[in-house]
């Protein structure tokens, strides 16, 4: 067996599963309502139905690893058209891929050299993959601790010089999980800087890209800050993108890379043998989620109707802002977090993920601790009773 496994650590909603067990069942008469994980719950696209159905012809045609064209070339056109760029070069700067999580375990493993004894820098709270990508190659995760007064961004200057000459890559997440911040552009210089100077790739996961209030603003990606900053080739920058909660389908398993042209050259031919090669069904209708943006306005009216419900009600009780981007709310609670989400759910039914769940205790302090994440997938109605039952809960146990 490969002894790499037994450095990995449990799951957050396996932890999640034992904690919600210790508090025994939900209390009678409320029904349960969950707004611990991340799957979003609008109904997908018809455009995307519809595809589906018109191109079963492609359960008898073995895909291609580099992707359909089609698809590389929509994929392009969206990221010109999103981020008011030249569009990537579809037959070397984007590759389609299964889903965001899987491209980015997999990108770890092409980049990663064991024998250098490397590092991958991570925000800590972090999405568990990028530690279990880099365990998984033989590289140590390095933890950049969520600042509060940088909006829960990383510092990345705080890295010290010795940690950089070792880092192999760097792990982005922007809109931000747990807290939905965006990274500005001068953050961007900085770690552009670093790269330059120490030969590190960067991953930037930008799965919640698309789920922002402001339709005239939308959050910064990452080869839009390469642009602006005259990175016109991406060197050392990949970017992660998924149609799961842009188009609300999170079972289709469609995503995209783009960026760095060496780098995905490289990329594709670790997949070429990995086998994560796009059914022609799936393509098809990714072509048709990526070239209708319809269905992705009406999907953040859902989002902006949520939060303009939910976020007054628990002022009042906890601290909670409304984030830059995301459908997550990372608020601060009274006492320990996992008490907190314990008792929540023994006395309402509620359950929210535990923000010390997806974090490490680096640097002397686990930054999820004394908070929770809340993500508001549930229907509205759902999501306002769920949060009437957290502001009461919270207000009797101050």
């Amino acid at each position: 067996m490969n002894s790499r496994l037994d450095a990995l650590h449990p799951y957050p909603f396996t932890k999640l599963r034992a904690l919600l067990e210790s508090a025994g069942p939900a209390p009678a008469g409320l029904a349960p309502i969950d707004l611990s994980i991340g799957e979003p719950k609008h109904a997908a696209p018809a455009c995307v139905a519809q595809a589906l159905r018109d191109n079963l012809a492609g359960l008898s045609v073995y895909p291609a690893t580099k992707g359909d064209a089609a698809l590389r070339s929509a994929i392009a056109q969206w990221l010109a058209h999103r981020y008011n760029i030249p569009a990537p070069d579809a037959d070397t700067q984007v590759l389609p891929v299964l889903g965001s999580r899987e491209a980015l375990f997999a990108f770890a493993q092409t980049v990663i050299d064991a024998a250098a004894q490397p590092l991958v820098v991570c925000p800590n709270p972090f999405y568990q993959i990028y530690e279990g990508a880099a365990l998984l190659a033989g590289a140590q995760p390095y933890y950049v601790n969520a600042d509060p007064a940088r909006n829960f961004g990383s510092d990345w200057r705080s890295v010290p010089d010795d940690a950089w000459r070792r880092t192999a890559l760097v792990f982005v997440c922007s809109p931000g999980n747990p807290a939905g911040n965006v990274m500005p552009l001068d953050d961007w210089r900085t770690l552009f800087e670093l790269s330059d100077r120490h030969g590190f790739a960067i991953a930037s996961d930008e799965c919640y890209s698309e789920i922002y209030f402001d339709e005239g603003d939308p959050p910064l990606g990452a080869l839009q800050a390469a642009r602006r900053l005259g990175r016109d080739d991406y060197k050392n920058l990949v970017v992660f993108s998924s149609l799961s909660k842009r188009s609300n389908v999170p079972g289709l398993r469609s995503g995209f890379v783009a960026g760095d042209a060496a780098l995905l050259a490289r990329f594709l031919l670790y997949r070429t043998y990995h086998g994560s090669a796009m059914s022609p069904i799936v393509s098809a209708a990714s072509v048709a989620a990526w070239s209708d943006e319809a269905h992705v306005r009406d999907n953040r009216a859902l989002y902006r109707d949520k939060f303009a419900a939910v976020v007054p009600l628990l002022q009042p009780a906890l601290d909670v802002q409304l984030p830059q981007a995301s459908f997550y709310l990372w608020a601060a609670v009274p006492g320990p977090d996992t008490t907190f989400a314990r008792d929540l759910y023994a006395r309402t039914g509620v359950t929210v993920l535990p923000g010390s769940f997806l974090a490490r205790e680096a640097h002397g302090v686990n930054p999820g601790q004394g908070r929770i994440r809340i993500a508001l997938v549930a229907p509205l109605a759902q999501c306002v009773e769920a949060a009437s039952r957290i502001a009461h809960f919270a207000s009797t146990t101050l």
